[in-house]
């Protein structure tokens, strides 16, 4: 089949590789115009921007992939089949109803759970042990069209999104590749999504990366997981000194820990050691492994502790409850 291809960020790249290993004609790819990024702000070349340099295949920048121009190229290409797979825009009806087998969409989870743009993050906040893929024909109302393929994966009790996020993406082209496949000899099975069984996951800011020690244990390891590594687990620790400052820490990695609260008020540090740094909950005590200090590199708590004085009786300012993924 004659693919377009529209995706931004490095979760379709399995797919489009094992479309194009399969045979199918990848005729053009669709992605976001470069953006910049990091500390210096310096304009980035996509992963997906790079792939289809690398592989020849014409390729389309753009805000908005529903102006009269932009869907005035995709249709100079005949498509068979627009495969959308984490693009960042909304596609209109013109492009959906334009190839000949309409628009497919991958979706990483199983729908019609976590519907909305962070389906990774927010399954691991809410310490789901499973998850899973989705291939949905694509209309109008994002999210909701009828599922052609689904896929169950399990997910590990210290699993980060982005690790997550990692081995989804290569399990997703394997259930693309299937559906693909099937859709021009009209052996896909179409099944309707259960509108009263959908909850949402909302966009993630760096607001959302606030961590609330006045949380139990589980759901504050569950939340630094699913805020690795974007947008980052954030908290602040008053620090020593004749002049009380904040130290700004990112979060990268922790383990719900053995050690007791003993009583002491969430978010205070009960025992720094090599092996790591034990702070309160609302219940029970999270265990930190390794984290970045503000413009530095990341570090274990080991040499946190030795580099920042970090000790028993320190304690991590309190943030507001944060949202959960809604049910719709």
């Amino acid at each position: 089949m004659r693919i377009v291809f529209a995706g931004s960020g490095s979760f379709g790249l399995p797919s489009l590789r094992a479309l194009i290993d399969g045979g199918q004609d990848v005729v053009m790819i669709l992605t976001q115009p470069d953006r910049p990024s990091g500390r210096g702000r310096l304009v980035r070349i996509g992963p997906v921007k790079r792939f289809a340099r690398d592989n020849d295949i014409p390729l389309l920048q753009t805000e908005n992939v529903n102006t009269a121009s932009a869907v005035r190229r995709v249709r100079g290409v005949r498509p068979d089949l627009l495969l959308v797979i984490a693009f960042g825009q909304k596609i209109g009806p013109k492009l959906i109803e334009m190839p000949t087998h309409g628009a497919v969409n991958l979706h990483g989870s199983l729908l019609p759970k976590y519907r909305g743009p962070a389906p990774i993050n927010w399954a691991v906040i809410n310490g789901e042990t499973e998850t899973g893929l989705t291939v949905i024909a694509m209309t109008d109302q994002i999210d909701a069209g009828d599922i052609l393929g689904q896929r169950a994966a399990p997910i590990g009790p210290n699993e980060t999104a982005g690790q997550l996020h990692d081995r989804l993406a290569e399990l997703g082209a394997r259930l693309v590749t299937e559906v693909v496949r099937e859709i021009p000899l009209d052996e896909v099975e179409r099944r309707r999504q259960n509108d009263n069984q959908a909850t949402m996951a909302p966009r993630l800011t760096k607001a959302d990366g606030r961590i609330n020690w006045n949380r139990p244990a589980r759901d504050v390891h569950n939340h630094i997981r699913g805020m690795t590594p974007w947008p980052g687990a954030l908290a602040h620790l008053a620090t020593p000194g004749r002049k009380k400052t904040r130290l700004r820490l990112t979060i990268d990695r922790a383990v719900v820990s053995p050690v007791p609260a003993a009583g002491a008020a969430p978010g205070t540090i009960v025992d720094a050691a090599a092996d790591g740094i034990d702070v309160t909950t609302a219940r029970g005590t999270v265990r930190i492994l390794e984290l970045t200090p503000a413009g530095k590199r990341t570090m274990t708590a080991a040499d946190a502790v030795n580099g920042y004085a970090i000790k028993p009786g320190l304690r991590f300012a309190a943030v507001q409850e944060k949202a959960s993924a809604r049910r719709r």
